[in-house]
C-alpha cells in the first residue's frame, strides 16, 4: 500500500467535476493537494508546465485536465479535442519525470475502447478495432497518453499508471446542450421542460443503446484507492459494473426532475456505441466497489444543479 499522507501530490484539473472530487478526498486522506490555476499555468504550453513544477516540486501527479465533451462537441471541434489533450498530457508526463517525480496517475476514458468491443469490455480490448467516430478524436489522445505513461516506465521505470473511467456524472458536471454528456443534459432538459410547462421532451438517438454511469464522488474514490493499491502497466477500468438503456435513464431523469410529459426520440441523430459496459474485475480485486446507486446519484446532481442556477 503507497501511503499518501504527507505527500505532495498536484491535481491538474482540480476545478473539473472529477479533479475537484479527487482534491477534496486527497486532502480527507491526508495528502498536501497543489493546485494551479489557469491564469498561472497554461497545461498546452510545455515551457509553462515545464517552469511550473520545477519551482513546485510535488511528489506525485494527477492528469485530471481535459478537454472533455459530448458527441456535438467531439464532432464540431476535433482539432481541440485531439491536439489539447494530447499536449496537456504528455506536458505533464514529460515534466513529471524531469522533475523527479516517480508516481504519476493518468485519467483517460471509457471511449478509447472500439466501437463494437466485447461486453463487459475488458481492458486487453484496447487497439483491437476501430473506434467510434464521433470520438475518435478524444479516443487517440487518450491512448497515446496511455502509451506514452506506459514508456516511461519501461524506459525509467517510472510508476505511472492509467485509469479508464466510464460515464461520470454529479456535482460540477457541465450542463450546457452544445457540449455536455447525455446525463447533464437530459437533468437540464426535463429541468427546462418542467419549468416551461413543456408537453414532451426530445432525446437524441432511438433510446435502445446502453450506457454505464458512475457517480463523480465513488470515480474520485476509486482513484484514491488506485493511487494507494495499483502500480501495473497495464490501464485500468474504473466503473459501476452496471448499464441502463438511454430510455431507462430519461425516465428515471424525468422522475427525479418531476417532469411528467412524453418523451420523443429524435433517429436521425446518431445513437453512438451500442452499448459500452466495462468490466471492473481488476478494481474490485483490488477491494474497491461503489456505493452510490444511479438514482441516489442522479437526485444529489439535481439538487446541486437546482441550487447553482438560483
Amino acid at each position: 500500500m503507497f501511503e499518501l499522507k504527507g505527500k505532495r501530490i498536484f491535481v491538474a484539473g482540480h476545478k473539473g467535476m472529477v479533479g475537484s472530487s479527487m482534491a477534496r478526498q486527497l486532502a480527507e486522506a491526508g495528502a498536501i493537494v497543489i493546485t494551479a490555476d489557469r491564469s498561472e499555468l497554461d497545461l498546452i504550453n510545455q515551457a509553462s508546465v515545464d517552469y511550473w513544477m520545477a519551482d513546485q516540486t510535488p511528489e506525485i501527479v494527477v492528469v485530471a485536465a481535459a478537454k472533455v465533451g459530448g458527441i456535438l462537441a467531439n464532432d464540431l471541434h476535433p482539432v481541440s479535442f485531439l491536439y489539447d489533450n494530447i499536449m496537456i498530457q504528455t506536458n505533464l508526463l514529460k515534466a513529471a519525470h524531469a522533475t523527479g517525480v516517480d508516481r504519476l496517475l493518468l485519467l483517460g476514458s471509457s471511449c478509447i475502447y472500439p466501437k463494437f468491443a466485447p461486453q463487459p469490455i475488458t481492458e486487453d480490448a484496447l487497439l483491437t478495432g476501430a473506434l467510434e467516430p464521433t470520438n475518435q478524436w478524444y479516443a487517440m489522445a487518450k491512448i497515446s497518453g496511455i502509451m506514452l505513461g506506459q514508456a516511461y516506465r519501461r524506459e525509467f521505470g517510472r510508476h505511472y499508471i492509467s485509469a479508464m473511467p466510464t460515464n461520470l456524472y454529479g456535482p460540477g458536471d457541465n450542463f450546457d446542450l452544445q457540449s455536455s454528456h447525455v446525463l447533464p443534459a437530459l437533468i437540464r432538459k426535463a429541468h427546462e421542460a418542467k419549468v416551461s410547462g413543456a408537453e414532451s421532451i426530445e432525446v437524441w438517438g432511438t433510446g435502445k443503446v446502453r450506457r454505464e454511469f458512475l457517480h463523480v464522488d465513488d470515480c474520485a474514490g476509486a482513484l484514491v484507492h488506485l493511487l494507494r493499491n495499483y502500480d501495473e502497466d497495464q490501464h485500468i477500468n474504473v466503473g459501476s459494473g452496471s448499464d441502463v438503456t438511454i430510455l431507462e435513464l430519461v425516465q428515471i431523469v424525468c422522475d427525479v426532475v418531476g417532469f411528467t410529459g412524453a418523451i420523443t426520440f429524435d433517429t436521425t441523430k446518431p445513437d453512438g456505441t451500442p452499448r459500452k459496459l466495462m468490466a471492473a474485475d481488476k478494481l474490485g480485486a483490488l477491494g474497491w466497489s461503489p456505493t452510490i446507486e444511479l438514482r441516489e446519484g442522479i437526485e444529489r446532481t439535481y439538487a446541486w444543479f437546482c441550487e447553482s442556477i438560483r
